[in-house]
């Protein structure tokens, strides 16, 4: 409920506070007093898009202070947690405007941007009137208003959700297509490439020893002769021989050399030794050395084989084997891709019999709901001069969405048989104010803790109509907040709290204020909007019978 208003230097208010109360709180005055502003100046403190040249003239800024209170449970206070506002029972709304432009706004004292303004407004305030472009008047709202009329929330989670979850396989399925496409455009190439490197099976380390070993038995031949050279100058033909004779002769003279042949003797016993050790690497290497020519030319196919195929696949020879695991690996993938993409066919299908379940459902119950809002139309208008008027509201199929399957849209005909269309398209003024009215009487249950403006809603009514009109407004705000201007005293006589918008004027300044009415000035000011500017005895008593009766 908004509580309190206080308006700075805005347009031709220099300073202004009132307190508003619950129940219908009435707004007159003579046209141009200033009514539109207090509407001008509230629309700014809630962040809505409107006139720019609000600053009072020769002022250095304009200022707004809204305070509401919040009872438990509110809508905004889902909105002051999102934007990391501690909530309160009371939400203070202040908004400055320079005279340079420029806009600076609060949210009990925690500075925002008319973004956050905007999204609390619409829980905070509804304008209602001829020009409304916000509310009933809006196409876009009306699914969401029929939704709550027809108590759907359960219906239309149900269709986001099983929507949300088939969007989901959907996207799942074409990720899955793009890979299997991706993977199947190189099936060849893979399966061929898997298929050759499993032919060679290729070891990590094997470039390098088939190197080594090519290497060499390139080179073996000249060192073998040269090798074997040495293993004959090393034998019984070379110096092993030679050795051993001299061992004898020497063994056999050292019985007379009185001891002298002992050192050389041992000596030629351990070189003896040592050429034998000798002998037998070089005996090892002549061994090693002995190949096949078939050998070579098998190491070196492999060789080159490997190393080929290192180039082929631009990886090193090493690498070859992991290579052959990762190409492997990606036909696998195909496979079980196409397994997977089965899988998530038949979850699609599942998927898609839920989401169409839940929107056939969620359509019946907007149906059923449009054909009771049709009837309960259809019995307020009549009191309201309008029982000719058909009221229709159209649930027709959409685009499918996470909000079903239709289009909402709220059409009228001024009389049967007459064509119908939207409500700012085919009601004239006074029928527009009352269709709003009606309409929103309809819907009145699913709004909650929310000030509820009706601007000059009952232009162009009179009379019977007019008290219609006001009764239907004083209806709306016995379980809430309504905040009405009129020009209408049989409208002004129902309300709970009567404030006089007025203008002064000097020389020098039009300055534009609102006084609240005691029951004698009430009576004044009904009796002048019966008579006009000269307010006579009977306008006076015409306005205590209305104030009477209301």
């Amino acid at each position: 409920m908004l509580r309190h208003l206080d308006i700075r230097d805005m347009l031709i208010i220099d300073r202004l506070e009132l307190e508003f109360q619950p129940g219908l709180n009435v707004l007159t005055g003579e046209t141009g007093a200033g009514k539109s502003i207090l509407l001008d100046s509230l629309g700014f403190v809630l962040g809505w898009r409107g006139r720019a040249d609000l600053v009072r003239q020769g002022a250095a800024q304009g200022e707004v202070t809204a305070v509401f209170d919040l009872p438990a449970g509110h809508a905004a206070l889902a909105v002051l947690a999102e934007a990391g506002i501690e909530p309160d029972d009371e939400l203070i709304l202040r908004r400055v405007n320079s005279a340079d432009g420029r806009k600076t706004a609060w949210i009990n004292d925690r500075r925002v941007s008319g973004e956050v303004l905007r999204a609390l407004s619409e829980t905070l305030v509804e304008l209602h009137g001829q020009h409304d472009d916000r509310g009933l008047l809006n196409p876009r709202g009306h699914m969401d208003l029929l939704d709550a009329y027809a108590g759907t929330a359960a219906l239309r989670e149900e269709t986001r959700r099983t929507g949300r979850a088939l969007a989901e396989v959907n996207r799942a399925i074409k990720a899955a297509e793009e890979k299997i496409a991706q993977v199947r455009a190189e099936e060849e190439f893979l399966r061929h490439a898997v298929s050759e490197l499993d032919k060679l099976a290729p070891e990590p380390g094997e470039e390098a020893e088939l190197d080594t070993k090519r290497r060499l038995m390139q080179a073996a031949e000249k060192i073998r002769q040269d090798i074997g050279r040495a293993h004959t100058a090393l034998g019984y033909d070379g110096a092993e021989g030679l050795m051993t004779d001299a061992i004898r002769w020497l063994d056999g003279a050292a019985g007379t050399a009185e001891g002298r042949l002992d050192g050389p003797l041992a000596a030629l016993e351990r070189a003896m030794v040592e050429l034998t050790e000798a002998q037998r690497g070089v005996e090892d290497c002549l061994d090693a050395l002995s190949f096949n020519p078939a050998d070579l030319e098998q190491a070196e196919e492999r060789l080159f084989a490997i190393r080929g195929l290192a180039r082929k696949h631009n990886v090193m020879p090493d690498d070859l084997a992991g290579y052959a695991d990762t190409l492997r690996q990606r036909l696998d993938l195909l496979d079980g891709s196409a397994k997977n993409l089965t899988e998530l066919e038949a979850a699609r299908a599942k998927g898609q019999a839920a989401y169409e379940a839940a929107g056939r459902a969620l359509t019946a119950a907007r149906q059923e709901a449009a054909a009771r809002l049709d009837a309960a139309m259809a019995a307020e208008l009549a009191p309201l001069k309008m029982e000719r008027a058909v009221f229709t509201t159209q649930v027709t199929p959409g685009t499918p969405s996470l909000d079903g399957f239709d289009e909402v849209a709220f059409t009228v005909a001024t009389n049967p048989g007459a064509p119908s269309g939207p409500l700012n398209k085919i009601a004239s003024g006074g029928e527009l104010s009352r269709f709003l009215l009606a309409l929103k009487v309809c819907l009145t249950a699913q709004t909650s803790g929310v000030t509820m403006i009706f601007d000059e809603i009952d232009r162009g009514v009179g009379g019977a109509t007019a008290d219609a009109v006001g009764r239907r407004l004083a209806g709306l705000a016995q379980s809430g907040q309504v905040l009405v201007v009129t020009h209408s005293p049989q409208v002004a006589a129902l309300g709970g709290h009567h404030w006089r918008v007025e203008k002064r004027q000097s020389e020098t300044e039009t300055l534009s204020t609102v006084v609240p009415l005691d029951p004698a000035a009430r009576v004044d000011e009904i009796a002048r909007m019966i008579s006009g500017d000269r307010i006579t005895d009977e306008a006076r008593a015409a306005a205590r019978s209305l104030l009477t009766t209301a």
